[in-house]
């Protein structure tokens, strides 16, 4: 008996040492595993693009002599752009001019690209500091509180601008950004949204419906649900410069009939411009109009619509009103006031029967198109991706799926022959590449509305960063034109330069009706809250001669294939330099 159990004691000791054995192993594993797999997913789309669709029109690279980005130079993967070295092993010699060898490549770059962007826009998002400085913030800040109000989105009480925060709103903050547009009010809804206005809501509410918590400040209310929190801010425009925001447009024929053409006036003695700008932007209006001692206030129209300016000589060659001889002339003023006409959006009501895509390479405007559409046409544009910035700042149509068919057009940088044929038609957005890689490498390096360092420039990031995204440009616009079923091509410099016409075409493409006052009101708002200040000037040249031979070649093969489907060619400024 006791040698039985003797036998049956070895054995379990031996079992439990192969079961820690086999648990040793097992661990092991694994962690090999997800190693090789974090190797492994750089070159595996999550959406699983096709290695062999990134460039389809080879027939036409080779046909005009474009050559491989890496025969200028043999740079090794930055570290910042491409994360993880074996995502683009260096091919065998023999391979590196082959079409598969460009096409895998191009497609590889777009799928790191992707997820890139992915990581970029959530590190993007700061942090929030701590609630103690942001109420300091306030209570130095905070103007009269006027109520509880309710609030319709569709018939907004407080009509004047509109801000959106989803992460960072607070009672300050909308305060603020109300004051120095010259407001008197600040509403704050949903927690995240601020409405400006000179006329306080007719209908209150019970305080206890606004209960909605700042975004951006815990322990603060910013409205409800239909709701708004309602504040003076009288405290923080006297301490402001009424004039700060205020913007001369120019000299201009005056209308026939000028109190038929603008809805409010005023005949002041000594009229002053501060005292006219003053004067409409609490009537809410965008233009403050100076004849003589005569102030008018109104909006770009038809019948004036700041298009045709004339010679400042007319207007006395100065700016002060009193010099403005009562007559033919006028001078115009930009107020602080927001032009509101075409600042609400909504969602499609019924699903879109046609799924269209508004497809651009990286830094080629199309967040500047989507403001233009959005406020053309009254309905949120969405997204392939999802980018907290934008979304943030109003873009509602990032956070619904691209799919969804709710809204009146989809970004997407995306060239793949699945990708494009998953829609309907398209509006293809065409900037020229020096530009285009200039503006995606800043948004890189510094977001949506920095500039990145002298110090990125001069890097080795740089020239790896040209020679893997020039010929994405190129390859971009040849996929679309090859799989694209209905096709509108737009340059970019084109709508820059003639807005109306162009977003006309635009918007009759998307099959939406608009009329002239609300183009007009685009115009007048045209820039949005996604454009760089002005253009940061390097004192060198950051494009090497190699880069320009390589960027020219795939300008002339861009030009060639949209000739070649009937499409105007690029514009004179993008042939080569």
């Amino acid at each position: 008996m006791a040698k039985a159990f003797f036998r049956l004691q070895k054995f379990l000791r031996r079992i439990q040492f192969l079961l820690f054995f086999l648990t040793a192993a097992y661990l092991m594993a694994g962690s090999l595993l997800l190693l090789q797999r974090t190797r492994l997913v750089l070159q595996q789309g999550s959406r699983g693009t096709p290695t062999n669709q990134a460039l389809p029109v080879q027939e036409e690279m080779s046909r005009v002599g474009i050559i491989d980005p890496r025969t200028l130079q043999n740079p090794r993967p930055g570290p910042r752009l491409l994360v993880g070295m074996d995502a683009l092993q260096e091919p065998a010699l023999d391979q590196r001019h082959s079409p598969h060898w460009l096409m895998s490549r191009n497609s590889e770059l777009r799928q790191l690209r992707r997820r890139w962007f992915h990581r970029f826009t959530s590190e993007q998002e700061p942090l929030q500091t701590a609630g103690s400085k942001a109420m300091k913030h306030t209570a130095e800040h905070k103007g009269t509180y006027m109520g509880c109000f309710t609030h319709d989105s569709r018939e907004r009480t407080l009509k004047g601008a509109v801000f959106y925060d989803l992460r960072k709103m607070t009672v300050a903050h909308c305060q603020e950004a109300c004051a120095e547009r010259a407001y008197s009010y600040a509403g704050l809804a949903y927690g995240a949204e601020c409405y400006c206005g000179n006329t306080l809501p007719a209908a209150a509410a019970k305080p206890e419906q606004c209960n909605s918590e700042c975004k951006g400040e815990k322990g603060s209310v910013c409205g409800g649900v239909n709701r708004l929190s309602v504040y003076s801010v009288q405290q923080l425009r006297a301490g402001a410069r009424p004039r700060r925001n205020v913007i001369y447009r120019g000299c201009f024929r005056a209308p026939e009939n000028l109190t038929d053409t603008f809805p409010a006036s005023l005949i002041q003695p000594n009229l002053t411009v501060e005292m006219c700008s003053e004067f409409c932007s609490k009537k809410e209006f965008p233009l403050a109009v100076i004849r003589g001692q005569e102030c008018y206030c109104g909006y770009p129209t038809r019948r004036f619509s700041l298009h045709e300016g004339t010679d400042g000589q007319h207007c006395s060659g100065s700016r002060n009103a009193s010099s403005a001889a009562g007559g033919e002339y006028c001078l115009v003023y930009q107020t602080p006031v927001q032009d509101t006409r075409c600042t609400d959006r909504k969602f499609l009501t019924t699903k879109s029967k046609v799924f269209v895509a508004l497809s651009s390479f990286p830094g080629a405007g199309n967040t500047w198109a989507r403001h233009l559409i959005e406020h053309a046409t009254g309905y949120y544009t969405g997204s392939y991706y999802f980018d907290g910035a934008l979304y943030n700042k109003g873009f509602k149509g990032e956070k619904d799926h691209w799919r969804s068919r709710r809204t009146i057009c989809v970004k997407t940088h995306e060239s793949g022959k699945t990708e494009i044929e998953m829609f309907d038609s398209a509006i293809l957005l065409i900037r020229n590449p020096y530009k285009s890689l200039m503006a995606e490498f800043n948004r890189k390096y510094a977001g949506h509305l920095g500039y990145a360092t002298d110090r990125n420039w001069k890097s080795k990031e740089w020239p790896d960063f040209v020679n893997s995204y020039a010929s994405w440009w190129a390859s971009h616009v040849l996929e679309w034109l090859k799989y694209g079923k209905h096709l509108l091509v737009i340059h970019y410099e084109d709508l820059k330069q003639s807005l109306i016409p162009k977003l006309k075409e635009m918007v009759e493409f998307l099959n939406v009706t608009v009329t002239e006052d609300r183009l007009l009101c685009v115009e007048n708002n045209r820039d949005g809250n996604f454009k760089r200040s002005g253009a940061k000037q390097k004192n060198f040249e950051p494009f090497t001669q190699e880069m320009k031979d390589l960027i020219n070649r795939y300008i002339l093969t861009v030009d060639e294939a949209l000739r070649g489907r009937n499409f105007s060619g690029l514009p004179r400024e993008y042939l080569p330099r």
